[in-house]
């Protein structure tokens, strides 16, 4: 329902329900993440809600990395102090020791696993609701813009990514990370010279890190961009299959999903592939590290520099020295995914919404009706204007006809009365108010819009019709039925008023989906309404029953009526032609065949051809 549909042959526009990242698109490189500090920020700003928490685990991480740390410790303790010197009693001991340890060091990481679960998911809630509400707020222009796969992309996968790397992740950095600094300060305290040899491998293991990180950046990045573009055109085409198939569309639409799908491939494979490098390569260089350490200590043994628990010691220092490491690989991978994913969901978080409405602003409980345009000027695209000057003075209950070719500015006009766009310059008034001077939700309410393109929720008949107003009782609805000339075919439906629609009211026919939106609007009782082209797409006879349903629905009230079917209004009180984004011609219909103008060659044409079309 939107303006793009005047501005659809503007060069550089976005038709409706194709934004950037719809089928047809050429393939895009991937967008690197701007600020990954800044994401992490975010996101951590988002978990200090759970700080309490976040405390807890922060004391399970210290005492689980604590307890590992001092793990190897023992064994060499155990080795020279009670296997060497016979010393069962104490080894017995020591033996019970290091399995309190390591029981410990599991009951903790239990714990900080389940803290973490229940704040990840806490946290990823709260993101979600910020960002459906965020939605909520964001102007239409920028659902013109965006696909729908595209969009619950954001709302499913990247959040959902966010969400596992924070369950699963996050503690094992912060455990990694204070393991990798306490091995260390054990390793050097235990012997500084082994653990000088033993560290000659990690300048090697950061730096093959780092490398591989920055594929995997790049990778992960484009797989999530990709990914939203697959989930974008499946999307566009479920909803669009009925044109595919009318115009034999099949392969092109297989030949676009290739593309895309091969363009997911691609990046889900090198960002797997390189990420799977990590961990034999880190395996790799773990073994020369033991190997180093193993030779150098034994020949330390073996000159009694440092006894055999101390080599022992080493040794699982450097298995658990190399864990960390490996953890911290494979974890910052997915925290690049992670990023990927929430910078996509921070960038909607951060996109301008619908202005607030100003201080101050009218309360228009209920409109009279009368409205005007003075001097409006308007572009969806700076430079490519859309209307020019448009002045229109309505009064209070006229019904007011909108004519024209398609493009020429029709839609626009309501747009900018909904306020779903907002003018560039001119000014437009309701009730002698500027719209942009009245509570947006009072405007809204106070206006009635039947568009071409009727939608259904998935919900009960009733409960379409009552969204008009949920307060509304089941008597106040089926009389807008009624009135809407839609009570009949209701009954036959096979649980009545109780029937559930299929979404977007699938198994009804256009006409019938008509006269459910007509009823919804009765229902909500406007002051002003907008019937954009409501008749447009349904045969002679329904067309019949949805006009006398709109008379009941124009009785007393200002309407504004865009049909390209003049025959339709004929009987409005002031027909305005629109041509190019200008006003031309004014009058009633009866005036303007008088003109012979634009309207007259108008109206002769399509007469002309409905009375070849009978003559056949």
């Amino acid at each position: 329902m939107s303006g793009n549909k005047e501005n659809a042959n503007a060069k550089n526009s976005v038709p409706i329900g194709r934004g950037k990242g719809g089928a047809g698109r050429m393939m895009s490189k991937p967008v690197k993440a701007k600020d990954t500090l800044g994401t992490i920020k975010r996101i951590f700003l988002y978990m200090a809600h759970y700080r309490n928490k976040l405390i807890g685990v922060l004391l399970m991480v210290l005492l689980s990395s604590f307890f590992t740390i001092i793990g190897p410790y023992l064994i060499g303790v155990a080795i020279d102090d009670y296997i060497i010197t016979t010393d069962f009693s104490g080894l017995i001991l020591m033996s019970g020791i290091m399995i309190g340890a390591y029981v410990l060091t599991s009951l903790c990481t239990w714990l900080q696993n389940y803290y973490m679960i229940e704040i990840s998911q806490q946290t990823v809630a709260k993101i979600r609701n910020d960002l459906f509400q965020k939605m909520q707020r964001l102007p239409l222009k920028y659902f013109d813009q965006k696909t729908h796969g595209e969009l619950m992309s954001r709302l499913t996968n990247d959040v959902e990514n966010v969400s596992n790397t924070l369950s699963n992740s996050t503690t094992q950095v912060f455990s990694s990370v204070i393991v990798l600094i306490g091995t260390v300060i054990a390793m050097f305290l235990l012997s500084p010279l082994l653990t000088g040899i033993s560290l000659t491998i990690i300048p090697i293991m950061f730096l093959c890190t780092h490398l591989i990180t920055k594929k995997t950046r790049k990778y992960f990045s484009g797989q999530q961009k990709s990914l939203g573009e697959l989930n974008g055109l499946i999307e566009e085409s479920i909803s669009g299959q009925k044109v595919i198939k009318a115009f034999a569309k099949e392969e092109d639409i297989l030949n676009d999903f290739d593309q895309h799908n091969e363009q997911f491939r691609h990046y889900a494979i090198r960002a797997q592939i390189y990420s799977g490098l990590i961990f034999p390569l880190m395996n790799v260089l773990n073994n020369i590290s033991f190997a180093l350490v193993a030779g150098a200590g034994g020949y330390l043994a073996a000159n009694e520099i440092i006894t055999v628990g101390v080599i022992a010691s080493f040794a699982n220092y450097i298995r658990q020295f190399t864990r960390p490491v490996n953890e911290l690989a494979n974890e910052f991978n997915m925290l690049l995914s992670a990023v990927a994913g929430a910078e996509r969901v921070f960038e909607v978080l951060d996109e301008k919404e619908e202005p607030e409405d100003k201080v101050g602003a009218y309360d228009l409980i209920e409109a009279n009706g009368k409205v005007s345009f003075n001097q409006v000027d308007f572009s969806y695209i700076k430079g490519v204007p859309i209307l020019k000057k448009v002045s229109l003075n309505v009064k209070q209950g006229q019904m007011i006809a909108l004519v024209g070719p398609t493009g020429a500015g029709k839609t626009t006009i309501i747009n900018l009365l909904t306020r779903f766009y907002d003018i560039d310059e001119g000014e437009i008034l309701i009730d002698g108010y500027a719209i942009n001077e009245i509570k947006r939700n009072h405007l809204r309410s106070s206006l009635g819009i039947v568009l071409q393109d009727t939608y259904l929720f998935a919900e009960s008949v009733k409960d379409n019709i009552r969204y008009g107003r949920l307060d509304a009782t089941d008597e106040e609805m089926k009389e807008a039925a009624k009135l809407a000339n839609a009570h009949h075919f209701i009954m036959k439906l096979p649980e009545g008023y109780d029937t559930i629609l299929s979404e977007d009211g699938g198994g009804l026919s256009q006409g019938q989906r008509q006269l459910l939106a007509i009823a919804r609007v009765i229902l909500s009782n406007p002051s002003i309404l907008i019937l954009d082209e409501a008749t447009s797409s349904v045969d002679t006879r329904t067309e019949i029953h949805i006009q006398e349903a709109m008379l009941n629905l124009m009785k007393g009230r200002t309407s504004f009526v865009i049909a390209h079917r003049l025959s339709t209004i004929e009987n409005a009180d002031v027909i305005v032609v629109i041509n190019e984004g200008k006003i031309i011609e004014k009058g009633t219909h009866q005036e303007l065949l008088g003109q012979e103008g634009f309207y007259n060659d108008l109206y002769r044409t399509q007469f002309n051809k409905l009375k070849e079309v009978s003559n056949i």
